[in-house]
């Protein structure tokens, strides 16, 4: 390996320990897709399953990087005036107000009516300029004269409509305002998009993106999430935990536990001073991973063999 290898890794490996110290265990995938994004400057788009960490990587790049955190949360019938800007109308209306006040003095002396209308349109133009304007999360992004880690949160339940709003600020890192021109960002925010996959996302959207899918960690990783996540698990418990969240995800349910539901499950064991997996404690708090009542059904006879399956993986007594 080269001179020039050995320091790109060593970044990577350094976005590793700043993401680790944000309380962030990453793997070399997602670190490198960090470090792309930074040095490309290009928006990253994070698909997965929910709860697999996914809005926390950009929580933690924020930290890691020594940035703002600017979310965006996406729904159905997002529109540019709530995540773009809106217009200040009650300072407006009191400019106005003002304005009407002084009509007489800024006219005065005023003889032609071209000579009048020259003169408030001077006044006029500050009516649609940035001091009446309320930036929401999108323009307060691109505002921040160090950056911003801007998280558009959950793109896939927003309309089409407003994604492709979004591919001029994912593209320049600018937006237009037709009152004012185009406010373009002094340093181009870091751009994290999540999607749960709800619905495809367009073409154009993804060219525009580095594209990093985070799927359920492997048991080694989940393993070191616990251990960050909730330090008093030990560790005989916590290769118990993992290996029966791997278990239940070899089934068919409705919705499989993901990282957050292991993390609440080690908190709720670690509440109950626990010390090893039995049948009746898992079957106790089964509702803690399992989010629907069918899954709960369908899981519920297989507790004894799965319990048992999982302190035999973990190594621990049967």
């Amino acid at each position: 390996m080269n001179d020039i290898d050995q320091g790109v890794r060593g970044e990577i490996d350094a976005v590793i320990a700043g993401l680790a110290r944000a309380g962030y265990i990453a793997s070399r995938q997602i670190a490198t897709a960090v470090f792309l994004a930074r040095h490309l400057q290009k928006p990253v788009l994070v698909e997965g399953p929910a709860g697999v960490g996914k809005t926390e990587l950009a929580k933690a790049t924020a930290e890691f990087l020594g940035l703002p955190l600017i979310r965006m949360q996406c729904y159905e019938g997002l529109d540019e005036a709530k995540a773009l800007y809106e217009w200040k109308y009650a300072k407006q209306l009191l400019y106005t107000q003002i304005l009407k006040d002084k009509l007489g003095e800024e006219l005065s002396g005023v003889r032609s009516l071209s000579s009048a209308i020259k003169r408030l349109h001077g006044a006029g133009d500050i009516f649609f300029s940035e001091q009446f304007l309320e930036p929401r999360p999108l323009l307060r992004a691109l505002q921040q004269p160090a950056g911003a880690v801007l998280l558009v949160d959950e793109v896939d339940k927003s309309d089409q409509e407003f994604e492709a709003f979004l591919l001029e600020i994912l593209s320049d890192y600018q937006v237009t305002v037709p009152e004012i021109g185009t406010i373009r960002a002094p340093v181009p925010p870091f751009v994290v998009l999540t999607s749960n996959n709800a619905r495809d996302l367009g073409d154009a959207l993804k060219r525009r993106c580095l594209h990093l899918h985070i799927g359920f960690p492997e048991p080694a990783l989940e393993e070191r999430i616990i251990a960050v996540k909730v330090p008093g698990v030990a560790d005989v418990l916590r290769r118990e935990i993992v290996a029966l969240i791997q278990e239940l995800r070899r089934l068919d349910l409705r919705k499989l536990p993901s990282v957050s539901e292991t993390i609440d499950w080690g908190r709720v064991l670690l509440l109950l001073h626990a010390e090893h997996l039995d049948a009746d404690i898992v079957r106790e708090t089964l509702n803690v991973l399992l989010k629907f009542e069918a899954d709960m059904q369908a899981v519920e006879s297989k507790v004894p063999a799965l319990t048992y399956q999982a302190r035999r993986a973990a190594g621990g007594a049967a």
